[in-house]
């Protein structure tokens, strides 16, 4: 079979050589003024990007996983405290819980947008929780921990449920602290309050600038937004070992700081997040249109009060380790987030979950495909990735798959 160059999962070439004039001004500017660590950059980037996400205040830290982490602990989440998310999402979700000193506890998804599902929150609150009138608390029952806080994580880049999430943390006292590590820039419609953006609705938000994210640095990066300035205050003490001054330290702190480099490039990348987010949705658009009436293939679905930023387009199927290798063959390059949720993974058996507790989580695991997005995935290219699904769900030859690449490459 002749094989073309080939569709990459994620380019992340095309747009850094497009912006290397800026970037590499970036970093001459930071030799030109010995500025590394903190100072103006760092904190013109905090202002660009709380602005952005309508949010007060912005805390640039070293990575998301970070990000979380002082988000929770400056929130007061700590030893033996209990903290709800969802099993399908990456570690570092629950590693911030663990880091904390919290347990995580999960709740299942929504099997359309594979975010948390508020009637599974309502069922663990109701069923396995109860209001301590003494301590003004929610206690879990079996572990008799007090339930502090909810993770929703705005999975792909669509934000969670967040009106009836929040609703039931006011009624039971809760902190929540959006996962926004993947939806920077979507945009949630409150019956309360109108469009809100990722990041501006929970006591905090914790973002990744890891360089696949819609905005990535050339490296590692975080931030925390807010609207609470002691909690900003708090998470900057946190990540510069627990100094509210050089040298005078207030608590026992982290090493967890932004780069200023990175703060630079995240500013030069910024102005065009919008734009890049756009060109995401129109592929998205194209995959629905090219791919809507192919039978044993289930789409994304954007919910109705949701504007999603598709960090990920991910697809179902029934044998997506076939479908994989069929695309393969063509050079298409695919991706699984994620193939075992967190419940299941070894590194959580001591919270004694087992197969079958959270269903939709390990169905969804067993049969998603990520396809190929970016900004600037060309129309033909996602024909070819439809015709390559198309194909292999209809049992046609691959061979077929590798004619219509050969012709591509032409």
């Amino acid at each position: 079979m002749i094989k073309t160059n080939g569709i990459p999962f994620l380019d992340l070439v095309t747009p850094h050589k497009e912006l290397r004039e800026e970037l590499v001004g970036v970093f001459n500017s930071a030799l030109d003024g010995a500025g590394f660590i903190g100072g103006p950059v760092v904190e013109g980037f905090e202002r660009q990007f709380a602005a952005f996400c309508d949010a007060a205040y912005c805390v640039g830290v070293s990575s998301g996983t970070d990000a979380l982490r002082f988000a929770l602990m400056a929130a007061g989440i700590g030893e033996g405290d209990i903290v709800v998310t969802v099993p399908n999402t990456f570690i570092a979700t629950t590693e911030a819980i663990s880091q904390a000193g919290a347990r995580p506890v999960f709740v299942d998804i929504d099997e359309r947008t594979y975010n948390m599902d508020p009637r599974k929150l309502s069922e663990y609150f109701e069923k396995e929780c109860h209001f301590d009138v003494n301590t003004g608390y929610l206690v879990d029952r079996a572990l008799g921990g007090r339930v502090a806080a909810v993770v929703p994580v705005h999975l792909y880049g669509q934000p969670a449920d967040m009106d009836a999430i929040l609703d039931m943390a006011e009624r039971y006292k809760l902190v929540v602290i959006e996962d926004a590590c993947q939806a920077h820039g979507a945009e949630y419609l409150s019956g309360k309050d109108g469009w809100k953006k990722a990041g501006s609705m929970g006591r905090a938000a914790a973002f990744s600038f890891y360089p696949g994210k819609n905005l990535g640095a050339c490296g590692e990066g975080g931030a925390v937004t807010t609207n609470d300035a002691e909690l900003a205050q708090k998470i900057r003490m946190l990540r510069d070992h627990g100094q509210a001054q050089k040298y005078y330290h207030d608590v026992e702190g982290y090493n967890g700081r932004l780069d200023a480099i990175q703060a630079g490039i995240l500013r030069v990348k910024l102005g065009r997040l919008a734009a890049w987010n756009e060109q995401r949705r129109n592929c998205a658009k194209h995959y629905g249109e090219l791919l809507g009436s192919t039978e044993g293939v289930v789409l994304p679905v954007e919910a109705e009060r949701s504007k999603s930023v598709y960090h990920l387009y991910v697809i179902r199927v029934e044998d997506r380790a076939q479908l994989q290798q069929h695309l393969a063959k063509a050079n298409i390059s695919t991706a699984i987030h994620y193939p075992v949720p967190l419940h299941l993974q070894k590194a959580y058996a001591r919270l004694g979950y087992k197969a079958g507790d959270f269903p939709v989580a390990e169905r969804c695991s067993a049969e998603i495909v990520s396809l190929p997005m970016f900004p600037g995935l060309s129309y033909e290219d996602q024909k070819l990735v439809a015709e390559g699904v198309q194909t292999f769900v209809s049992g046609q030859d691959a061979r077929q798959l590798g004619q219509l690449t050969a012709v591509a490459g032409d």
